[in-house]
């Protein structure tokens, strides 16, 4: 390929030019601006594929989710990636020691009518107008605004801008270099920070991946190559330039050559820019090191140079936007329609409070009928896949899991050789003045209240526990029914809080009241209490029979308690038949306390269920809605 550089301000002169091939412009071309290596390899004939790609960039649909054609520059720290972008783009990028690029550089490249070109930055919903010669100290800025100005990195990408006459419509990301060991600054997991967003720039096929690797180091240890090769393991989308190869020109040729690490694209040997030299100087002396060289010579003219790269990326992409192209208007198309749905599902457009009136009675009103079903019916069809929305069978196991609760509380002392010892002890220190075989009612009283006192706080867990649960269902169907009036959201679901706050502190004051009530209050009408106390006493006289006669077994079966341990009551008063009537009692009464406060917290929370849907939780959000409209 023949290409003219100008020669003004070259060490090399006309004659050695001309030895070497190379074409230097007249003296009327001395004046003309430089143009990147990417014009100059545009091919008209792939135009309208980059200007629909283009044009579906800045109706912004990846932001739905479809990914377009786009080239992600990777490679590991200082291998040369910005000064590969700068020369594809004839802009000047920022240097520096270390870490060069902090957050990913999204370099956008417009045609331009004018013939002045247009720079600016796009970040944090701001633009940013610059030239050519401020853009370094712009980004620079601009980067420490997004990432902080030490040495971290951020996942933000900055957009630049590059409108220029003749530039095609392409897009360039320039990705933070791949770096293990952490500078000064820098947090401890600044791999683990870099590797995650590469891996979100080159993950999707669209990607092109432009693998940056420096001739010094071996191919196939390169951690950006590892990378490329997870998400694109036959190198199909991966493209590799080799840079600093005037640093390791031995052995490249055998490198580029036998693709030991799979690169699909292909490779391109290019001589990065040093220093201050211009554009043109640099592809000057780009030319002159691949066709002089006697190592770097030999590497085959399609596979050297800036120029080549430029154009082998318009092709590559012009060939990846030709293959996506047809899914990529299948996805629009998808989104489209579901759109569309979206749309014909909303509500009409309410002009008037009675219209807005109505149709808030309406939501609501669908609304208690959707609790209604899940929460007092037992009907789950709205929800079949969801089991946390099947309230009542939720409800049921958690009341249930309750009742197993309050019986696993109650110690068994039958085997543990202190069987009646408890009931014993509170005997002799309830005994009055009077007759001795009556059971002192507050002997009673006090076993009473030490088992409610065991159990007092697991009816207030189960209360707030089955209020959050409800509370989570109900917020959770309002939220269903309000996706179309977002306006109407945050009312209703902070006065569906307030309700929910204020009805559980009324459960819990009742459950308290309930629970105070069993530890003062001995009383039931239930037959059964006489009926289960009778059957028990009945082991009373054989009970006493082993205890007496010590030469029998220390154990002894008992209806409701099993083997029990009895030996340690030989030696005991003979209050051990009251204590026992006293255990027996207290036994069969427990089994009803707990039955009671079972029965009563299911009744209360289906009482306070129903009457939340029927009519609280309505005239709570009416009036929420009414005095916010108001106070607005």
């Amino acid at each position: 390929m023949k290409m003219n550089y100008p020669c003004r301000n070259s060490k090399f002169g006309k004659e050695k030019m001309a030895r070497f091939g190379l074409d230097c412009p007249g003296e009327e071309s001395k004046e003309k601006q430089y143009m990147a290596p990417l014009v100059s390899s545009y091919n008209d004939r792939i135009r309208p594929l980059l200007d629909t790609i283009d044009s579906l960039r800045n109706l912004n649909v990846m932001k739905e989710g479809i990914q377009l054609p786009t080239i992600v520059v990777v490679g590991d720290q200082s291998s040369g990636k910005s000064s590969v972008l700068e020369s594809l783009a004839g802009i000047s990028l920022p240097r520096s020691q270390g870490i060069c690029t902090r957050v990913p550089l999204i370099m956008r490249l417009q045609d331009h009518s004018s013939d002045e070109q247009e720079l600016q930055l796009e970040y944090h919903s701001k633009t940013i107008e610059t030239t050519e010669d401020q853009i370094a100290d712009a980004i620079n800025e601009a980067t420490e605004e997004i990432a902080g100005d030490g040495k971290g990195i951020s996942n933000t990408p900055l957009t630049l801008v590059v409108k220029k006459k003749g530039v095609p419509d392409l897009t360039m990301v320039d990705l933070p270099g791949i770096t293990r060991v952490p500078v000064h600054g820098q947090p401890e997991n600044i791999y683990e920070q870099i590797s995650d967003i590469i891996m979100e720039y080159i993950t999707p096929k669209e990607s092109i991946i432009l693998n940056v690797l420096s001739a010094t180091v071996d191919f196939p240890t390169c951690e950006s190559i590892r990378m490329s090769q997870r998400v694109d393991k036959t190198g199909e989308r991966t493209l590799a330039v080799v840079t600093k190869v005037d640093k390791a020109p031995e052995g490249l040729l055998e490198k580029v050559t036998t693709d030991a690490v799979k690169i699909g694209l292909g490779y391109v040997c290019v001589k990065n820019r040093i220093g201050n030299e211009s554009y043109a100087e640099a592809r000057t002396e780009e030319a002159l090191l691949f066709k002089t060289h006697p190592l770097l010579s030999r590497i085959p003219k399609s596979m050297v140079g800036i120029p080549v790269l430029a154009q082998t990326l318009v092709q590559i992409q012009a060939a990846s936007i030709g293959r996506c192209l047809p899914d990529i208007v299948k996805k629009i198309n998808e989104k489209l329609n579901q759109s569309m749905d979206e749309l014909n599902s909303m509500p009409q457009n309410l002009t008037s409070v009675s219209d807005a009136t109505t149709t808030l009675f309406q939501i609501l009103g669908a609304a208690k009928e959707t609790l209604k079903k899940i929460f007092l019916q037992g009907e789950f069809e709205e929800f079949p896949d969801d089991s946390s929305m099947h309230c009542s069978a939720r409800m049921a196991e958690m009341l249930n899991d309750f009742s197993k609760k309050l019986y696993s509380k109650s110690p068994n002392y039958a085997l543990s050789g202190n069987f009646l010892v408890e009931e014993l002890k509170v005997i002799e220190e309830a005994k009055g003045i009077g007759l001795p075989n009556f059971i002192p009612r507050t002997a009673f009283l006090i076993l009473l209240q030490r088992k409610v006192n065991q159990i007092a706080d697991i009816p207030i867990d189960f209360i707030n526990k089955m209020w959050d649960y409800i509370e989570t269902v109900v917020v959770g169907v309002l939220k269903k029914h309000l996706e179309a009036f977002p306006q109407l959201r945050s009312a209703t679901l902070r006065a569906t809080h307030n309700l929910m706050a204020e009805t559980k502190k009324r459960s819990e004051d009742r459950v308290k009241e309930l629970v105070e009530m069993e530890k003062i209050v001995d009383y039931t009408s239930n037959p059964d209490y006489m009926k289960k106390w009778a059957s028990l006493m009945d082991e009373q006289d054989r009970f006493m029979e082993v205890i007496r006669e010590t030469s029998r077994s220390t154990l002894v079966t008992l209806k409701g308690f099993g083997e029990v341990q009895v030996g340690h009551l030989r030696d005991m008063s003979s209050m051990v038949e009251q204590a026992f009537d006293m255990k027996m009692r207290v036994t069969v009464y427990w089994n009803i306390v707990i039955m009671r406060l079972v029965d009563s917290l299911a009744m209360h929370l289906l009482f306070c269920v129903q009457k939340l849907i029927n009519h609280e939780m309505l005239h709570e959000i009416v009036n929420e809605l009414m005095g916010h409209t108001k106070g607005d």
